[in-house]
């Protein structure tokens, strides 16, 4: 998991319950709407939001965690953050949504949790975050509805969008990072753990969620900057600040 930690214009004595936080250490994380009419132009925005997308294993978590400490290191106030998740209401719905136990729960459900989670994220942790002029990093966002639940569950992308457009409140990022990998390696990469109930789906399932990432990918929407998640970790690292310096923001001078 990554620690909890925002742009312009998916039991008995419970653990902890990760909530946005500050700085690179670990445990939280967070998606966004493809169409970039969901973007509402907020003068008094000020910092940056940055989301990370990608099937299961794609290197995301470590690659937010190598981020933000590159980011900490120049002085830049940063917050890290995820989703499903990120606040104490989106985590216990978090634990709903991946507990292998539940296989019942219909896509229908899957989907409306997972905007409760993003309308709650969005409002306790993100606008604020980019009031204070900070660089929020997102594990997911609007755009794993779009994949996940849209495609994956075979939704449709209409009522995807209307509801992100709801959660969202004009909180659209200012860049977002795919992390594409073939979900055949990235279930290499599970390595002895044992799998949560959206990782251990068909691999049907998980090849709509990557064809949907790709068609990101492919969408000419300059919001959208492909890393390639087959490379090590330093890597794909240099590969995200390469993107994030072209968007020229204050925020990321000397990155």
């Amino acid at each position: 998991m990554i620690r909890v930690s925002g742009t312009r214009r998916n039991r008995p004595r419970r653990a902890p319950i990760p909530t946005a936080k500050s700085g690179s250490g670990s445990p939280t994380t967070t998606t966004t709407p493809t169409r970039t009419s969901t973007t509402v132009a907020d003068p008094a925005r000020r910092g940056l939001l940055v989301t990370f997308e990608g099937p299961e294993g794609s290197g995301k978590s470590t690659l937010i965690r190598g981020l933000a400490g590159r980011l900490e290191a120049l002085g830049r106030p940063v917050l890290t953050t995820r989703e499903p998740g990120g606040t104490p209401v989106g985590e216990r719905i978090r634990s709903v949504l991946l507990d292998p136990s539940l296989p019942e729960l219909c896509p229908e459900t899957e989907l409306l949790l997972m905007v409760a989670s993003r309308a709650q994220l969005v409002r306790e942790v993100v606008l604020p975050a980019l009031a204070d002029g900070r660089i929020v990093l997102c594990d997911r966002y609007a755009d794993a509805s779009v994949a996940y639940q849209g495609a994956g569950r075979e939704l449709g992308r209409a009522r995807v969008d209307a509801l992100n457009d709801f959660a969202l409140a004009g909180a659209a990022p200012d860049l977002t990072l795919l992390c594409l990998l073939p979900p055949a390696a990235g279930r290499r990469r599970f390595g002895g753990r044992d799998p949560d109930r959206l990782e251990r789906e068909s691999a049907a399932f998980h090849e709509r969620v990557y064809d949907a990432y790709r068609a990101m990918a492919g969408s000419g929407d300059p919001r959208f900057r492909v890393l390639d998640a087959t490379a090590p970790p330093d890597g794909q690292l240099e590969q995200a600040v390469t993107h994030l310096r072209g968007l020229e923001h204050d925020l990321l001078m000397g990155l």
